[in-house]
């Protein structure tokens, strides 16, 4: 038997996405996650309760409905970390809801996350980020092929972009001023320096590319000449690891923990990476410093006589 979300449900859920992509301008992928976070959630409680929930059984979720909720969760082997995720969509759709509907949220919002070890960022040494760059270009039989997927690394690791972000630039972006404002996550913006490495490598890449350079079209294109897509970049960071025997962690986004990193052991303060970042918060760009005090740490452990 189906189990269906009572209409006033899937309505409430909808208007909150809306919303969450006007105000806060809400990238698609976490609107798709939280539509199936949310939609999940409503599930669960229909079957909970043995009905369809309208809106004001949903109001009066309780804390014994919320454990039980949990506890369905982790039976189907959802980790910590996924279900801290889901828990934070669960209590910014109740958020929004409770105040449209004019009721206490408490039981929801007082809910604890489960504990979890939050991941580091694995950044390559600075050796094997340049032995990544050295090694991009002969994965395509292609020479502009092999040009623009160094461009695209290049500017990873040399601007700290988001592949997202890189993917995102277009013809007028070229040739890369000395500075580019970078549109990111929520639609925040942020102004990156260029390094010369990065602009000489897309200037290489667009004098052997085989499209023309359209203002309004992408600048890094796929075979067929539309936006190249980030598959290809990390189907080419596999390729690349696997040569120079790097771990799985080697991945695009890699490169740009490992700018962040590198500035950071050359002495950059925090604020300014997290401004080159784009990070909303300061808490999110200090984990560097937990990466760089756990080097620290390995080099004394490995080197000194006392250790």
């Amino acid at each position: 038997m189906v189990v269906l979300i009572s209409a006033a449900a899937q309505n409430a859920r909808d208007k909150w996405l809306e919303a969450e992509r006007a105000l806060k301008g809400a990238a698609e992928n976490t609107l798709t996650a939280y539509f199936g976070d949310i939609t999940e959630f409503l599930v669960f409680m229909t079957q909970h309760k043995g009905e369809q929930q309208g809106l004001a059984p949903l109001s009066k979720i309780t804390i014994t409905d919320m454990r039980s909720w949990m506890a369905q969760m982790r039976s189907g082997d959802v980790g910590a970390r996924s279900l801290a995720r889901k828990l934070s969509a669960v209590k910014s759709f109740y958020r929004w809801f409770a105040e449209r509907e004019g009721f206490d949220p408490t039981a929801v919002l007082s809910t604890r996350a489960p504990k979890f070890q939050k991941k580091l960022p694995r950044p390559l040494a600075k050796d094997a980020a340049q032995a990544v760059l050295d090694t991009v270009e002969f994965q395509s039989k292609e020479g502009w092929v092999g040009a623009r997927d160094t461009a695209v690394i290049t500017v990873l690791y040399g601007c700290g972009l988001r592949i997202s972000e890189a993917l995102a630039l277009n013809g007028s972006d070229a040739p890369l001023p000395d500075v580019m404002r970078i549109v990111g996550k929520g639609g925040k913006e942020r102004i990156v320096p260029v390094i010369p490495a990065a602009r000489d490598a897309v200037e290489t890449y667009l004098k052997l590319a085989p499209f023309p350079r359209e203002p309004d079209g992408p600048l890094f294109r796929g075979t067929r000449g539309g936006r190249l897509n980030a598959r290809q970049i990390q189907s080419v960071m596999q390729n690349v690891r696997m040569q120079l025997g790097l771990p799985a962690t080697a991945t695009p986004h890699a490169m740009r923990h490992s700018f962040a990193t590198h500035l950071l052991e050359a002495g950059g303060d925090l604020r300014s990476i997290q401004e080159l970042l784009g990070h909303a918060s300061l808490s999110t760009t200090q984990a560097y410093t937990a990466v760089d005090t756990a080097r620290l740490m390995d080099v004394y452990n490995k080197a000194h006589p006392k250790a």
